[in-house]
C-alpha cells in the first residue's frame, strides 16, 4: 500500500485499562477505556474518522482519539492483537482470511466503505490492444496486494467474460508506481481506485472497466475490527465509537464538502483532486447479508478452504 506519515500518539494503547494515562474521566462515566487508537489506512474510505475528531464526536461521546496510518490492513493485525491499535481499518478480505484461518479473533465494530460506480477500474495504456474484459487472456495485471481484495474482485469481473484467474498474470505494484508500469509495459492492466485513477488519465491512461459491477455491485470494501478480547472488555467504549462514527458517516453522506478538508490532515490528496473524486459508500452500519457476499466470493475463488458464516464476526451495534 502508500507509504504516508505516521501521526504520533498520544499514548501507547494496549488491552490493559491500565496502558494508558488519563482514563478517570472513563471511570467517571463508567467507559472501560478512553484513550483509543485507531490504526487506518490514508485512504478516503476513512474519512468519516477525522470527521468525528475534527467535529468533537468522539470527544462528545468521551474519546480520546488517535490515529496511526498503517501501510495495511493484514500487516497491521498483529498491533491489534498485541494491544497497541485498538481499533483496526482493514479490507474485508484480510479480516474475513484471519478470522476464518484462526489467525485472529475479532470483530467488526463497523462498515468503513462500500464500492461504487467508478471508485476502482482497470485501466490501460492509450491504444492498447486490449479494449475488453474478454480481451484479458494472457495479460498482466497490476494490482497493489496479492490474493486480497484487488485480485478477489478482478477474478469475479472475469467470469461473467469467460475467463478465470489463470487466465490473466498478477503483479504487485504499489499504486504511485502503477502508471510508470504502464507506461513501461511491466504491467498490461492497472487495478486503480480513487484518486490515482485521476492521475493516470492524466497521463493518457483509458479506463477499460469499472471493477465492481454486476454480481459485485455494492461490494463491501472495509471495515473496522478489534478484538475479542476488547470488545467483550470495553463494550461500552466500543458502543462511543460506534456511535461517533455513524454520526460522522452520515455527514459525510449528507455534506460531502466535508470530506476534502479532513482528507488534506491524514492523506497527501489536495483539495482540489478531492473535489473531483468519486467517492464509495460511507456507511453506518454492516449489513451481514452483504457481508456474507465477500466470504462466499471467498470461497468460491480458493481464498477461503470451506464456507464461513461471518455472523459471528459482528459485534453488538455493528450490524443494521
Amino acid at each position: 500500500m502508500l507509504e504516508f506519515r505516521r501521526f504520533s500518539l498520544l499514548c501507547a494503547a494496549t488491552l490493559a485499562i491500565a496502558a494508558c494515562g488519563g482514563n478517570s474521566a472513563g471511570q467517571e462515566n463508567g467507559r472501560e477505556k478512553t484513550d483509543i487508537t485507531i490504526g487506518m489506512l490514508a485512504l478516503p474510505e476513512v474519512a468519516p474518522v477525522q470527521l468525528a475528531i475534527d467535529k468533537g464526536y468522539f470527544a462528545a461521546e468521551g474519546l480520546k482519539v488517535e490515529v496511526e496510518v498503517i501501510a495495511g490492513g493484514a500487516a497491521a493485525l498483529p498491533d491489534l492483537i498485541s494491544g497497541k491499535l485498538d481499533v483496526l481499518h482493514s479490507n474485508y478480505v484480510s479480516a474475513l482470511a484471519a478470522s476464518a484461518g484462526g489467525v485472529a479473533k475479532t470483530k467488526i465494530i463497523g462498515d468503513a466503505y462500500v464500492a461504487k460506480p467508478g471508485n476502482f477500474v482497470l485501466m490501460t495504456k492509450k491504444g492498447s490492444p486490449i479494449t475488453t474484459v474478454a480481451g484479458l487472456k494472457g495479460a498482466t495485471i497490476g494490482v497493489n496486494t496479492l490474493n486480497n481484495v484487488a485480485t478477489l474482485s478482478v477474478s469475479a469481473l472475469l467470469k461473467p467474460a469467460g475467463l478465470t484467474p489463470a487466465d490473466v498474470k498478477f503483479v504487485e505494484r504499489p499504486f504511485p508506481e502503477m502508471v510508470a508500469a504502464l507506461e513501461g509495459g511491466q504491467v498490461d492492466v492497472a487495478f486503480l481506485p480513487e484518486p490515482f485513477h485521476q492521475a493516470a488519465a492524466r497521463k493518457g491512461a483509458v479506463v477499460l472497466s469499472d471493477i465492481f459491477t454486476g454480481p459485485t455491485a455494492d461490494f463491501p470494501i472495509s471495515g473496522y475490527l478489534t478484538t475479542e478480547t476488547f470488545a467483550r472488555g470495553n463494550p461500552k467504549a466500543v458502543a462511543a465509537f460506534q456511535r461517533a462514527v455513524r454520526k460522522a458517516a452520515d455527514l459525510a453522506v449528507a455534506s460531502p464538502a466535508e470530506i476534502a478538508p479532513a482528507l488534506e490532515k491524514y492523506t497527501k490528496i489536495d483539495r482540489a483532486t478531492a473535489g473531483e473524486m468519486k467517492l464509495g459508500g460511507y456507511s453506518t452500519s454492516v449489513d451481514a447479508t452483504r457481508l456474507q457476499r465477500v466470504a462466499d466470493l471467498m470461497l468460491e475463488f480458493g481464498y477461503l478452504k470451506q464456507k464461513f458464516d461471518v455472523t459471528p464476526m459482528l459485534a453488538g451495534g455493528a450490524s443494521s
